[in-house]
């Protein structure tokens, strides 16, 4: 079997229940700026690039709306709330028991770094990563390989030795592209286009480090 080193997590929808919250903020963000998104169905823009939400939502906002100033707004309405966040089945158990084991872990996620913090903030992590990756510190974003092969590099580790762990198509396209083994989350996620295994259970990942 093939000795893996590490496991680079995504965050939303992989280790936490974001999503409702991720919509939520966005609902209320666009309402503070006069704008009633109401009419979209539950979790529109799951697994989406914020970037491409902009480009979908902005010609519904009033003229002038910058998409800093929309995007703090949704940011600070995620963190304001994040005490109704819920950790997904297993998934901080698997993270410290890998911990115990001396296995690196990494976040990699395509949300703001505020928003990131506030996830590990609820998760109670941070102590059991070594590093965590937002958008805001690479320069493409998933589906773009560059924020695996950022996690790469910090872990100091070649990506076939690493494990991603993703939801949704966006986030294993980007680990695929980048060179690592891609584990592909079915209970949140599915209808994965290249990954080498799909899992249920997020304790399934301990078994690639007996």
């Amino acid at each position: 079997m093939k000795r893996f080193r590490a496991v680079a997590w995504d965050i939303d929808g992989t280790l936490i229940d974001s999503e409702p919250l991720h919509h939520r903020a966005l609902v209320a963000a666009c309402r503070e700026l006069g704008t009633d998104l109401s009419d979209l169905p539950d979790q529109a823009f799951r697994g989406i690039h914020v970037g491409d939400v902009w480009q979908q939502i902005s010609p519904r906002l009033p003229a002038g709306v910058a998409e800093a100033e929309w995007l703090a707004l949704i940011n600070a309405h995620y963190v304001a709330n994040r005490a109704s966040l819920i950790a997904l089945p297993q998934a901080v158990a698997t993270i410290r028991a890998l911990s115990r084991r001396g296995v690196a872990q990494a976040c990699v996620s395509n949300s703001s770094r505020s928003v990131v913090d506030a996830n590990i903030d609820v998760l109670g992590i941070s102590d059991a990563i070594a590093f965590s990756l937002s958008l805001d510190d690479v320069t493409h974003g998933k589906p773009d390989p560059e924020p695996y092969r950022r996690a790469c590099a910090r872990f100091g580790f070649d990506p076939a030795e690493v494990i991603a762990v993703e939801d949704s198509q966006a986030g294993a396209r980007s680990a695929r592209l980048a060179g690592l083994h891609v584990i592909g989350y079915a209970a949140t996620g599915g209808g994965f286009d290249d990954v080498d295994c799909e899992i249920d259970s997020l304790d399934q990942v301990s078994v690639l480090f007996l």
